[in-house]
């Protein structure tokens, strides 16, 4: 076993994409199985990436949403953000694979945005590559179960925090 404790943690912003019904985004990696850390199965995840050296946020939020999901800010509104900063240990098998070995996990910020537009306006091919093959709105309380084993901890907290407002 490695000890991977020396290595910092990706700068990281997430959103919690919800429809006029109360529903989330969620999207199904096309790498998915190289990201699972080894776990079999139907693994979706909300729009979620990282944020550039000197980068407001905010603007780390409106950009990552366009490049994953072709949703702009003027097709959203921004309901509010996580108290504290949420962090991740990648598995120690994917230590190494991703990030290119520079990362030992992530440091997220989440934000809640209530989606204004259309269902139409969403492109999961605005940006290339893409990062999504598929998408679907969900239910919140289904969230931890649809997300990678090592990632479920961060789903819990996210959605505690944001229930009262979706």
């Amino acid at each position: 076993m490695n000890d991977f404790t020396h290595l910092p943690y990706r700068p990281c912003v997430g959103v919690m994409l919800v429809n006029a019904a109360g529903q989330v985004f969620v999207g199904q990696r096309i790498d998915q199985r190289e990201n699972s850390g080894g776990h079999e199965g139907d693994f979706w995840q909300m729009p979620q990436g990282g944020v550039d050296d000197g980068e407001d946020l905010r603007a780390a939020v409106w950009r990552e949403l366009a490049e994953e999901t072709g949703v702009r800010e003027d097709q959203g509104v921004i309901l509010a953000q996580t108290r504290d900063e949420l962090l991740y240990d990648l598995p120690e098998e994917l230590i190494g694979k991703l990030w290119k070995g520079k990362y030992r996990g992530q440091r997220q910020h989440w934000f809640l945005i209530r989606f204004t537009g259309h269902d139409e306006d969403i492109d999961l091919e605005a940006h290339d590559p893409a990062e999504f093959c598929d998408w679907k709105w969900v239910n919140p309380e289904t969230l931890p179960d649809l997300i990678v084993p090592f990632k479920k901890r961060v789903y819990r907290s996210v959605l505690e925090e944001f229930k009262a407002l979706i």
